[in-house]
């Protein structure tokens, strides 16, 4: 899983579609020559529901799992912020594996839970044009063909992964919106913004709680009680947000008060082109 692009919008090239019900042999066990080898010297996305469950598995601050365990990925080119699971820098190997195996194994990363399958997904889901799974076989894997045959569906409920796609299903519409084709590249400050959201939730919730946002934003009293205690419907409030500020989505409600600042600013900026 040297790069583990397990997910990407263009068809792969020489990976044929596998459908939900077709059948692969595949395990991966500690008794194999291979175990824990594609935890070494690898590329892992991490999504903004991987940070949210490995730090909790942790027990530590959001904040603090992304300075120890992540890196950014920004490019010129790249206009959304991504985020990489930082590998030991002397031996190259994932921060969370043991001889033994995966430390977090109950919370590890969607593309850990997705290998060997890969997922391609369209931007625009067409009648021609629908998502697919297909199948990994890399040399450094010696699962393939061992084990019970399964479908990709038995496969994809055996990895837990419906609480993943139902919590990162948000996330996947911003990574698809046609915005990061035909717009420019984040400002710095809106990049800030959303890191925050996507990753760094406890910071994300102080910064509801202890700025102006509540009183510009007209959020109902349980949706404010539940963000202030509930992570997963925190992160679905940040990515309402973002579809607010990035994509002019009509997410979210602003009070009165905020749309007068609005008005008065931009009367403002017009008065000094005068």
């Amino acid at each position: 899983m040297p790069e583990a692009k397990l997910i990407q919008p263009e068809r792969p090239k020489d990976l044929p579609p596998i459908g939900l019900d077709d059948l692969f042999p595949f395990q991966c066990r500690r008794d194999l020559d291979c175990f824990t080898t594609c935890c070494q010297n690898v590329s892992i996305i991490l999504t903004p529901y991987d940070v949210l469950r490995m730090r909790k598995a942790l027990g530590i601050d959001s904040t603090e799992f992304l300075e120890k365990y992540t890196l950014p990925a920004f490019t010129k080119e790249q206009k959304l912020p991504l985020l990489l699971l930082r590998m030991d820098p002397e031996t190259l190997r994932c921060p969370f594996v043991s001889e033994a195996g995966c430390t977090v194994y109950n919370d590890r990363p969607w593309a850990c839970r997705m290998y060997p399958l890969g997922l391609a997904e369209p931007r625009q889901a067409t009648s021609r044009e629908q998502p697919f799974h297909f199948l990994l076989q890399e040399d450094l894997c010696h699962g393939h063909g061992c084990g019970n045959t399964q479908t990709v569906r038995q496969w994809l409920d055996g990895q837990g992964l419906e609480q993943f796609e139902a919590m990162e299903a948000p996330f996947k519409k911003l990574m698809l919106h046609e915005f990061w084709q035909k717009g420019e590249a984040l400002s710095s400050d809106k990049a800030v913004m959303t890191y925050m959201a996507f990753y760094d939730l406890d910071r994300f919730r102080r910064f509801i709680f202890e700025s102006r946002f509540l009183t510009l934003f007209d959020v109902d009293e349980s949706r404010v009680e539940a963000i202030r205690v509930d992570d997963e419907e925190l992160l679905d409030f940040a990515m309402e947000w973002l579809q607010f500020v990035l994509l002019g989505a009509r997410t979210m409600k602003l009070r009165p008060a905020a749309h007068e600042q609005a008005a008065k600013a931009t009367a403002g900026t017009a008065a000094a082109g005068e």
